[in-house]
């Protein structure tokens, strides 16, 4: 396959499971949702498929990995906040940290594996919230 179709075909992947998960937090009203979700899983595959394909085979395409995993954190800390009595934002924060390490694993080419991890993560987050 043409390299650059693959390219195509890996962001496109990013984007529609990143729309999947985003979807169910736009419709849960959530401060991240639908185009936040979309442009992470995007985001992520962008950087991934760049360092696999863009800097030749004398370069470790871990190390933007690992600084996409660094980076993410800081977009998630930003929908966590503390009220007196509870903390709120976890649950989304913790579905943009997925959203983006499944737009890693499709920009790497695990397709399977993107499929499938967002799909347990758009089930996870339908599940309904146990009150103690």
């Amino acid at each position: 396959m043409n390299p650059e179709i693959e390219m195509i075909l890996r962001l496109l992947l990013a984007t529609a499971l990143g729309a999947g998960i985003g979807y169910q937090r736009e419709r849960a009203k959530k401060p991240a949702g639908l185009r936040t979700h979309i442009l992470i899983a995007l985001g992520a595959a962008l950087f991934t498929v760049a360092s696999v394909f863009g800097f030749g085979n004398g370069v470790d395409p871990s190390r933007v990995a690992a600084g996409v995993v660094a980076g993410i954190g800081f977009i998630g800390a930003g929908v966590i906040f503390r009220t007196a009595d509870r903390v709120a934002g976890l649950t989304t924060a913790a579905s943009i940290w997925v959203t983006a390490s499944v737009g890693l694993a499709a920009g790497a080419g695990m397709y399977l594996v993107a499929f499938l991890v967002a799909v347990v993560a758009a089930v996870v987050l339908m599940l309904p919230k146990v009150r103690g």
